[in-house]
């Protein structure tokens, strides 16, 4: 009797606590960013730390580095007028929505493909990279593009994905050898058990910054599109991003980052 009396104590002494946590989060969320951005000038991104090229992080540094991150200083650059006002908070598949519904973040730019389930929960800007399903091979490989695959060659995907349904369709004559995970697949493929490693191109990219003497065949054979993701409501906001994005594209800077992590790879058009 005396601990339940000691619990229900403790309980009241907690709720106006745990009330407060919970209207301020649900404060935040609420907040019009755009407003808040003219008041402070800093914007949280919400982006990756585990993928190379895009957003991986640098131990030696102490900081995530890649294509994501530096469009996203761009970004806020053009939007604030100020530089040093991005803030960066580590995300994964599973937490980037939750987190920016929560108010944690005030932007997804995290590798995020633009597809009709994700636009139930959230707006997406315009498209900021043109990702697709393409074609790792060897250097010295003659195959330049899904038109080249013949029921001779074997192509290496990893199980139960996509990557290994899209091949089935545009190329069904094709053998298709499906493994645990890109690693795999990759030492597969050097080891000379395929004759090309298949899934989203920004993925194959990062393979091959790592792996000198691979190259892409051809074009990404899907649209897969990466967008940024903004909260419903915040449209203020995504004009002001989609508007960033523009002119990023149109003064260069776009070009200048995406070869700066991309040097051999031809600049999308992203109207396309």
């Amino acid at each position: 009797m005396k601990k339940s009396k000691k619990y229900s104590w403790m309980l009241f002494l907690l709720l106006p606590l745990l009330l407060l946590t919970a209207c301020s989060g649900g404060a935040i969320a609420d907040q019009d960013i755009a407003e808040r951005i003219q008041e402070n000038p800093t914007i949280t991104w919400g982006v990756k730390a585990d993928t190379n090229l895009f957003g991986l992080y640098n131990i030696e540094e102490g900081e995530i580095q890649g294509f994501d991150i530096d469009i996203a200083k761009a970004l806020t650059k053009v939007i604030t007028g100020q530089e040093g006002n991005a803030e960066f908070v580590e995300v994964t598949s599973k937490t980037r929505v939750p987190l920016l519904k929560n108010g944690n973040i005030d932007a997804i730019i995290a590798t995020m493909t633009i597809s009709p389930e994700r636009l139930k929960q959230v707006n997406f800007s315009d498209i900021y990279f043109a990702a697709g399903q393409s074609l790792l091979v060897p250097e010295s490989s003659t195959l330049n593009g899904i038109e080249d695959l013949t029921k001779d060659h074997t192509v290496l995907a990893v199980k139960g994905s996509t990557s290994a349904q899209n091949i089935r369709a545009a190329a069904p004559d094709t053998n298709i050898l499906e493994l645990e995970n890109y690693a795999e697949a990759f030492t597969a493929l050097q080891a000379g058990q395929g004759d090309a490693v298949t899934t989203d191109n920004a993925i194959l990219l990062g393979i091959i910054a790592d792996n000198p003497g691979y190259r892409l065949a051809g074009q990404p054979f899907t649209d897969e599109p990466y967008g940024i993701a903004i909260d419903y409501g915040q449209e203020n906001f995504l004009n002001q991003v989609n508007e960033a994005l523009d002119t990023l594209v149109q003064n260069g800077t776009y070009e200048q980052i995406f070869h700066k992590w991309f040097p051999d790879e031809e600049v999308p058009d992203l109207k396309a």
